[in-house]
């Protein structure tokens, strides 16, 4: 869907879900902030049993302006209801019938959805969305600053004080936004009641460790999302805990929160196994969270919800724990048992010689789907871009060994296009508009054979963070170069590569 498309109704009511959080708010002022610009006399509000209180929102309200009432009795049947951060038929957003309905959402697909719908499940805010959708329709919300304090602020509050982003878009909006840094403050120092302080402490004293595992569980009362980042932030200090999850349950979900603190586990890959399946899980390196959704367990009608999440917790934990085999490449050489000698297949991929869009030794943040990469660039340093998009370096002498010019130019398109970003300056550049196009000269030639059990693998490049494989995947060493190991997708592998048989 586009922005546009709403622009055939002229009575709009943008809705947001009942008991309206930051990103909410925001998403709601956003929408009604493009409509208002196009010439629509729209209407936000909020329903349900219960008006807002919390002080972060009633000072969001005041001091950015945001426009919405609360409409407990609404009874209209507008020509549009868009609802905003929430999907129309879920439990958690008050019934407005309407003529015509629309989604902008962030949550998974939990009901049946309209036709106009744009729902992206991995983005971390709602907001987010907003954001891309208005910018793509030629607008640039930074020419109102109260609009984008708050959808920073939404995007600050539903990823834990921006410990929990886990798409480059939200690193976008974050970087671009000018917002009021005193009004964030502001709202950020009124988020705690003392009743949360409570349940804070309680939470605290009640935790389960697991010393096998070096892993702390600490279940909350249900509460405000934020408090779980306290919670877990504050416990990860305790000596001997490496991995902390903080969660609380309610009916409509249940929202957790994960901190590490060690290289060898991803928070935010983490946050993905424990709700695979169920719900959604992502943000940083080392902090993380995420939601279930109660209606996607297999409870039968005798279960409990807190003790059938106690369990799943516990049990993916440990799977999580139990599942990997980890490998330094610099101190690590492969037994070539059961490896075969592979060559790349003529395959077309864009390469980009750093130095042509900054200078020698400037320290840069190369951000793509796979996450942020930062590395201080050398003269002989090249990008490498992949089918599928991902970015990787390499040094001069293995691309000419590996490759060969093919055009000036390259095109692709994908989901999104990798970005370098000067780290000092602040200064971004795209990757692709510099990029030209190589194919393989069949003289890159690597041994490889799948993987049987998943491993997590620190490459030569980046040994601060570690990239996962899962059986079905290949483990891959150039014949070159016995440390250079680097993990292969399986669907990917036999088109980038072809065994090499004697004679």
């Amino acid at each position: 869907m586009i922005l546009k498309e709403l622009l055939r109704y002229n009575d709009i009511v943008i809705q947001c879900h009942d008991n309206p959080d930051a990103d909410a708010l925001a998403s709601g002022y956003a929408l009604y902030w493009y409509l208002q610009k196009m010439g629509k006399d729209a209407r936000l509000i909020y329903r349900g049993r219960n008006a807002i209180t919390k002080s972060n929102l009633k000072i969001m309200l005041e001091k950015l302006r945001i426009p919405v009432s609360y409409e407990p009795n609404y009874t209209d049947t507008p020509e549009l209801l868009v609802t905003v951060d929430c999907q129309y038929g879920q439990k958690n957003v008050t019934y407005t019938p309407a003529q015509n309905v629309a989604v902008i959402d962030h949550h998974q697909v939990t009901v049946q959805v309209p036709e106009m719908s744009e729902i992206r499940s991995n983005i971390g805010s709602c907001a987010t969305i907003l954001w891309d959708m208005i910018r793509k329709e030629g607008l640039d919300v930074i020419e109102d600053q109260l609009l984008s304090t708050a959808l920073y602020y939404g995007l600050y509050t539903d990823t834990n004080r921006l410990s929990e982003l886990s798409h480059p878009l939200d690193r976008d909006m974050m970087d671009s936004l000018v917002y009021n840094k005193s009004i964030i403050t502001e709202m950020s120092n009124s988020n705690i009641s003392l009743e949360e302080l409570k349940i804070t402490g309680k939470a605290i004293l009640d935790y389960d460790y697991c010393a096998s595992h070096r892993y702390l569980v600490i279940q909350a009362d249900e509460c405000d999302p934020n408090i779980l980042g306290v919670i877990s932030d504050f416990s990860l200090e305790t000596v001997g805990v490496d991995i902390c999850l903080a969660f609380y349950i309610s009916v409509q979900e249940v929202k957790f929160s994960v901190r590490s603190c060690i290289k060898e586990i991803h928070a935010n890959e983490l946050a993905a196994y424990l709700a695979e399946g169920i719900g959604g899980g992502g943000g940083h390196t080392y902090k993380a969270g995420g939601t279930i959704r109660p209606e996607k367990l297999q409870l039968k009608e005798d279960d409990n919800l807190a003790a059938f999440v106690n369990t799943i917790f516990r049990e993916r934990l440990n799977e999580y724990y139990d599942k990997y085999e980890i490998l330094y490449a610099r101190d690590t050489v492969l037994n070539m048992t059961g490896m075969k000698l592979y060559e790349k297949q003529p395959q077309e991929v864009g390469c980009v010689k750093i130095t042509d869009l900054f200078p020698v030794n400037t320290i840069v943040e190369i951000r793509t789907l796979e996450g942020d990469l930062n590395v201080k660039i050398e003269d002989d340093m090249y990008l490498m871009i992949g089918i599928e998009g991902e970015v990787y370096p390499i040094k001069e002498d293995k691309l000419l060994r590996s490759y060969q010019p093919l055009n000036d130019s390259y095109s692709r398109t994908f989901e999104y296009a990798p970005q370098i970003k000067n780290v000092i300056t602040g200064e971004k550049k795209e990757v692709l508009p510099f990029a030209k196009g190589v194919i393989s000269t069949g003289t890159s030639r690597i041994h490889a054979r799948p993987l049987t059990k998943a491993v997590k693998l620190f490459t030569l490049w980046d040994e601060e963070k570690y990239y996962s494989g899962d059986p079905g995947d290949y483990i891959a060493v150039r014949e070159d170069d016995e440390h250079d190991i680097y993990v292969i997708r399986g669907r990917l592998f036999h088109q980038l590569y072809k065994e090499i048989t004697e004679g």
